[in-house]
């Protein structure tokens, strides 16, 4: 009897190990998912995407009426609500407040929003070399505000995800812009978790 057990409890351990092992998804499947995801936000958004070239044809802007996105090299959707104040551009150590909403797309939740929250503005350093661009949220910073965003969304990671960076080739100071980002160039959780994130972001320069 203690021997049909043993092995009735071990065929018990290898089918849960093997279903733990088959509901485990490849990487090449979950970023079918992400993609999946991204094309059905896109769909039931009502959004227009448009080529790089057709971007650069209406002098870098997106058409609000037609809700256009503009696809980029780096795999971002991106559209232009509000280009800022022109000739005002952001330079090396600039330190950047920010108002944003955090949208995971492919569980279609809310994540984090500060745009009505004025204790929570939060602010990130950006730095620019010759062959790169960076950023880094600010936290505990002497400059008036808040900057939570590491430490409750992000896990304590500081960086800035690239998707958020992308746009300042095309902005101003004051601008607002919204944005699908893809895994690889959103936050840490982002790219472990491979989600894509919609996000609604105005930046002002410090």
């Amino acid at each position: 009897m203690k021997k049909l057990s043993l092995l009735f409890l071990s065929l018990m351990a290898f089918c849960i190990g093997f279903q733990a092992c088959d509901d485990t998804k490849t990487y090449a499947e979950m970023k079918e998912d992400e993609d999946k995801a991204i094309d059905a936000f896109i769909r039931d958004s009502s959004i227009t995407v448009i080529s790089q070239s057709e971007f650069f044809a209406q002098d870098s802007t997106t058409n609000l009426e037609r809700n256009e996105f503009v696809q980029l090299a780096s795999g971002v959707y991106m559209q232009i609500v509000d280009k800022g104040v022109e000739g005002d551009t952001i330079k090396n150590n600039d330190e950047v407040m920010v108002r944003f909403t955090e949208y995971n797309i492919l569980y279609n939740m809310l994540i984090y929003s500060n745009l009505e929250i004025p204790s929570m503005l939060e602010g990130f350093r950006y730095t620019a070399t010759s062959s790169s661009i960076a950023g880094i949220f600010l936290v505990g910073a002497t400059t008036g505000y808040a900057g939570y965003y590491p430490n409750t969304v992000l896990g304590g990671s500081t960086a800035v995800p690239a998707g958020w960076l992308v746009p300042w080739d095309y902005i101003y100071n004051k601008s607002h812009v919204r944005l699908i980002v893809p895994a690889e160039m959103g936050t840490q959780t982002a790219m472990q978790s491979v989600i894509p994130y919609y996000y609604d972001i105005r930046y002002q320069i410090y």
